[in-house]
């Protein structure tokens, strides 16, 4: 069964609120780890991914837009992990 493209788009729109009810569940509890991080991180790229391509768009325009901007839904969650790992060496190599 091919789903229409304002089935799809409702689809979409309803995981994005299921992640970012989830992400905030998580957000709201006391566990802490790496663990909870991979799952943010992972809650980033999958979001920002669905929202290129179904809400911005981009699956169909430029190419190189289109990787610039998913690259970027990869990058920031590999911040948010390398952050997690080494966030006291970064502090003290970005402080005066």
């Amino acid at each position: 069964m091919a789903l229409n493209h304002r089935t799809l788009v409702d689809l979409v729109w309803l995981a994005l609120a299921g992640m970012t009810l989830v992400g905030a569940l998580v957000g709201e509890s006391a566990a802490t780890g790496h663990a909870i991080t991979f799952v943010v991180a992972f809650v980033i790229a999958a979001k920002g991914r669905l929202v290129v391509d179904h809400f911005m768009e981009l699956r169909g325009a430029n190419t190189r837009l289109h990787r610039l901007m998913a690259g970027y839904f990869h990058v920031i969650p590999l911040l948010v992990v390398l952050t997690d790992f080494f966030g006291d060496g970064i502090a003290r190599l970005t402080s005066l």
